[in-house]
């Protein structure tokens, strides 16, 4: 484990999860308190909270200011992609995944977590930080935050081998059923680039998370950062009077120009994630 770049996780999660708090309490344009302020009220020290805003600001939630300050940014265009297929499943992506752990431990919700979650701030919750592999390299890091009710005795062992879900279901009865995800460009803050082995800055995607079980309950948040040079987002679209399901409302489809199909043909997709080879 890198041991200073991993130590400071958690603090910069927390400092995160405040500074969007505070966003989505606020609207678009609207000032959020300085730095300074912010490093008194949330007691983290200056790198700390400028490694979270950096990352919320290339996320295009904040606006920086020269000589003015940091301003809520405006509101993002959000486009819902409609599978045919409204299970839970995961994509299939080459080489063989593993995972090695960063933070470990259990806290309280917190505000916006516990809002996620449906669940009292104060409640408490396991929060996971995992780093991903693919054969080996460095791909991705994962943020996990789950009802600590749901997974007692949940080891260090099962966030580290094989399927989470599966282990969730087979260790818990805990039965995820379906997830809400949004997917967003981004870049890597310093003690990110150090994790993944990749340059400062360097292009990412940002996954955001939310899996309810077959009750409808949240069991888990997350958000994953992964390697833009050697991960990419793959859909295959069935286009026209053939497929199965009804048109979206409002007819545009990501990388599909609107107007392109004028009668409102159906469209289905099914994604999955592709590794990008090194060489």
């Amino acid at each position: 484990m890198h041991a200073d770049a991993s130590g400071t996780v958690l603090k910069r999660e927390r400092a995160r999860d405040a500074v969007l708090e505070l966003i989505e309490s606020r609207r678009p344009g609207d000032a959020i308190p300085s730095e300074r302020s912010l490093c008194a009220l949330l007691g983290v020290s200056r790198p700390t909270l400028r490694a979270a805003i950096d990352e919320l600001v290339a996320a295009g939630l904040l606006v920086r200011e020269h000589g003015r300050g940091m301003f809520v940014a405006p509101a993002k265009i959000t486009q819902e992609l409609i599978s045919a297929d409204l299970a839970l499943t995961v994509p299939q992506a080459a080489g063989a995944w593993s995972s090695r752990l960063l933070e470990f431990t259990t806290l309280q919700a917190g505000a916006r977590v516990g809002r996620k979650l449906r669940m009292s701030p104060a409640a408490e919750i396991v929060y996971v930080a995992r780093l991903r592999l693919v054969d080996g390299a460095p791909m991705a890091i994962e943020h996990l935050h789950i009802r600590a009710g749901l997974v007692p005795g949940l080891s260090a062992q099962e966030l580290e081998n094989g399927d989470l879900y599966e282990h969730l279901r087979e260790r818990h009865d805990v039965h995820v059923h379906e997830a809400v995800q949004a997917i967003e460009p981004t870049v890597v803050t310093r003690a990110e680039a150090r994790l993944l082995d990749v340059p400062e800055l360097s292009p990412a995607l940002l996954f955001e998370r939310l899996t309810s079980d077959t009750t409808g309950s949240p069991v888990e948040y997350v958000h994953s950062l992964y390697r833009g040079d050697r991960y990419r987002i793959v859909s295959r679209l069935a286009l026209g009077p053939t497929a199965a399901v009804a048109p979206v409302a409002g007819g545009h489809h990501p990388g599909i120009p609107p107007g392109d199909f004028a009668q409102r043909d159906p469209i289905t997709s099914s994604t999955r994630g592709d590794i990008q080879s090194a060489g």
